[in-house]
């Protein structure tokens, strides 16, 4: 090793150099404008199209909208979906979802239950804060997932509309499912759509 080489190192070595040339990268960055988020105080606005909590939606007037198919829990991949379904009493061949859970802890929030429901009755709202003390908190049944709906209806509908799985415009607000009807008595009125 020559003299200059041996010389050279020392020196680096007494004055640091390696810190110095790594210190270049922070001071570099110490007077720019910060990308980070201080997240409880600054919120990020989420897209349309976000995967967030779901949510049974309702009518306009009022009604439920899920019919108790089940196709929703047959799509779902991790099997956090559990529908019970009943037949509706004053409605003979109608039903209705009695019970409807979502373990949210095993959501994957793939979207596959909102492109299975037949009447758009599921949607994805902008919700992604979940933290709890209690995981028992995050297994989401009927009424909490319509008080979500309620909430984040406005986020749901233009999750649906932003999918393509309905439309902002009048003809979509009037589509309901329309059950076979019983041979004796009709119990619906046949829909704008089919007539």
């Amino acid at each position: 090793m020559s003299v200059g080489t041996l010389s050279k190192k020392i020196l680096q070595a007494a004055l640091f150099y390696e810190i110095w040339d790594a210190m270049k990268v922070t001071f570099k960055h110490m007077f720019r404008k910060p990308i980070t988020f201080q997240y409880p105080r600054e919120q990020r606005t989420m897209p349309d199209t976000h995967r967030g909590a779901l949510a049974l939606l309702r009518y306009d007037d009022g009604r439920e909208r899920c019919v108790g198919c089940d196709l929703c829990e047959a799509a779902c991949p991790s099997r956090c979906i559990k529908v019970i379904s009943s037949e509706d009493a004053e409605r003979p061949l109608q039903r209705y979802a009695s019970e409807f859970y979502i373990d949210i802890t095993k959501c994957v929030f793939c979207g596959y239950c909102v492109e299975a429901c037949p009447v758009n009755a599921l949607a994805m709202t902008k919700m992604y804060e979940f933290s709890t003390h209690d995981k028992r908190t995050l297994l989401f049944d009927k009424k909490r997932l319509y008080d979500i709906g309620e909430r984040h209806l406005d986020e749901a509908k233009k999750y649906l509309y932003a999918h393509n799985q309905e439309k902002n415009v009048e003809e979509s607000r009037e589509y309901r499912y329309y059950f076979p009807q019983s041979v004796i008595k009709a119990t619906q009125s046949t829909p704008k759509h089919l007539s």
